[in-house]
């Protein structure tokens, strides 16, 4: 952390005496024992009311590099893979730039995919796999080589009566918005106080590493107090100019909702959602915006319209009209983004759709005239706004991607023609 400005002798005795607190000899003994509440003495450990479930205490599950689960890892790593999937009947396939690669390893059968993480469920993860059908899960590889990424995001999930799974490399650092090769214009959206700022996408596109590279540009720039509410957490903030707090979805909290509620009683003045995926979320963040805060978050959507649309029909009808009329107010900027694979086969390059928050496009939200917001982008050039066909049709002019690539990702292939021949 940066030197603060305060400095108080008396303060920094207290940090001293607190952080040394239970180490001395007559301290109080602590239980650590994962069957009670980690950390609780036996006198002041409270009773967990019935029917709540205790959340998980444990960091993210070790792998050693040597072991069978180990090596898939690190082959992963050193591919430069983005996901490795995982189930019987096939060998190993990794997603490389997008498209999937078959592994010349043989193929795996049901206990062999069992037998790799059996080891890593703890009770309350066996318990969602027996009665939810899949569990999310952290794995951190014990010794990450060179090139190698030292955490990963597990699904386990059930296909065909047996044990599928789902691993994702995390990266080890947060990149900057010019690394993702983002449009500088997006530094700008975190420059407000309040507001609500939408990343939006398919799976895939990249909407996390946006996010993340989002809340970095306000870390390195500013003095604020930044809660991140994630499932799990991908990237790890170190404070910088900011604070950085890191909520994990079934560790820290039980789910999205609980977390957001509480922390807005945290005096955040950021606030990431990893992803509004239900109605309370959606109408605890919308509140959350309109009250002074800055809220950036995600949804599976391909388009700015189509973001609008879904935040909306969430929500019962006879409410919807109330839920347009908060939107328009804490509506900063939605995002839409793409990625595409690159002409040279050098990996993809994102493709990305900008609507501001201004008064004609809150109008429009506000009327329920959404199908109408493409033609603000189209015309809010001097606002900053991008729509997606000019994006690719700059990518196509700048030979970074293909014209067929960017043909078959719009919806308005006509529009693109028409800018590609400007």
């Amino acid at each position: 952390m940066p030197d603060s400005p305060f400095r108080s002798d008396e303060l920094e005795a207290l940090v001293r005496d607190v952080n040394d607190w239970g180490d001395g000899p007559g301290a109080a003994p602590v239980e650590v024992d994962p069957a009670t509440d980690a950390g609780r003495t036996p006198e002041t450990a409270p009773a967990r009311p019935a029917g709540v479930e205790r959340l998980e205490t444990a960091t993210l599950s070790a792998v050693a590099p040597g072991s069978p689960l180990g090596r898939l890892l690190v082959l992963l790593g050193t591919a430069g893979a983005s996901d490795l999937l995982l189930l019987a009947g096939v060998p190993p396939v990794l997603r490389i730039d997008g498209r999937l690669r078959f592994t010349e390893a043989p193929a795996l059968d049901d206990d062999v995919v069992r037998g790799l993480f059996e080891d890593h469920l703890s009770p309350r993860s066996q318990r969602a796999m027996e009665t939810r059908g899949a569990v999310d899960l952290a794995l951190r590889l014990a010794q990450p080589g060179a090139g190698v990424a030292g955490r990963f995001r597990l699904n386990l999930h059930r296909q065909r009566g047996g044990l599928a799974a789902a691993v994702r490399a995390l990266p080890t650092r947060v990149p900057t918005l010019e690394q993702l090769r983002l449009p500088p214009q997006l530094a700008e959206l975190v420059r407000a106080r309040q507001g609500l700022v939408l990343v939006c996408g398919p799976t895939g596109a990249g909407k996390t590493s946006t996010l993340a590279a989002l809340v970095n540009e306000i870390n390195r720039s500013r003095r604020r107090h930044i809660v991140t509410i994630e499932d799990p957490i991908e990237y790890e903030h170190r404070h910088e100019r900011s604070l950085v707090e890191q909520v994990e979805v079934g560790r820290d909290a039980p789910d999205f909702a609980t977390a957001l509620r509480a922390c807005l009683r945290q005096d955040p003045d950021v606030v990431l959602v990893g992803e509004m995926r239900d109605l309370e979320t959606i109408s605890t963040a919308l509140t959350a915006a309109e009250t002074g805060h800055l809220i950036l978050s995600t949804l599976h959507t391909s388009d700015v319209s189509q973001a609008v649309h879904r935040i909306i029909d969430v929500f019962p009808a006879e409410q919807q009209g109330q839920v347009r009329q908060q939107l328009a107010l804490s509506l900063h900027a939605i995002v839409a983004q793409q990625l595409v694979p690159r002409l040279d086969g050098r990996g993809r390059v994102p493709a990305v759709e900008l609507l501001r928050g201004t008064y004609p496009v809150r109008h429009l939200v506000r009327k329920g005239a959404v199908e109408k917001l493409h033609h603000e982008v189209q015309t809010g050039l001097k606002e900053g706004m991008v729509s997606l066909e000019a994006s690719l049709a700059d990518l196509v002019r700048r030979g970074l991607v293909a014209e067929e690539e960017a043909a078959v990702r719009v919806r308005r292939p006509e529009l693109l023609q028409t800018l590609l021949r400007v």
